[in-house]
């Protein structure tokens, strides 16, 4: 696909999840398709009709085991942030639907215990998660989600305290 083709491509409905514990760390999970030490936090497409807030709770539980009633929602992003994606990746996503996503953040207290935290899910995201500092996460994540984590944590790092 040429840079044209891509530029005229829509972004991909999505949300975020930045999932922090009591010490103030955020979860992150080591891609299981990526051959790179790709880390990320939970996210996933919104369906059609479906709000932000319900598909959050879902893909929450879809990529880490962990129910709805175990989180509090604190905030969500004022805006939806979007982000490209390389253009060697375009035609290999989502059928070459889309230039990258954009995306709803929430910022998920964790109330539960990890125990409850299971990524050997129906269809595993992850080989391995950490409760992770956001600052040292962000030298772990792909480059091109890294401005897209940058804002996350300026708008939720004050609530997290």
């Amino acid at each position: 696909m040429s840079p044209e083709e891509i530029a005229k491509l829509p972004y991909r409905p999505c949300v975020g999840l930045m999932l922090y514990n009591t010490a103030g760390h955020v979860f992150a999970g080591q891609r299981i398709d990526n051959y790179r030490d790709a880390w990320q936090m939970p996210q996933g497409g919104v369906e059609e009709g479906e709000e932000p807030q319900t598909a959050a709770l879902r893909e929450l539980e879809e990529e880490t085991g962990i129910p709805a009633a175990s989180v509090k929602i604190v905030a969500e992003t004022e805006d939806w942030i979007p982000y490209e994606l390389p253009h060697t990746l375009v035609p290999k996503l989502w059928k070459g639907q889309f230039r990258g996503q954009e995306q709803k953040w929430f910022l998920l207290r964790f109330t539960g215990d990890d125990s409850l935290i299971n990524i050997e899910t129906a269809e595993p995201e992850f080989r391995e998660w950490s409760w992770i500092k956001p600052e040292e996460l962000l030298d772990k994540i792909v480059p091109f989600k890294r401005v897209t984590y940058e804002r996350v944590f300026r708008e939720f790092s004050y609530l997290i305290g």
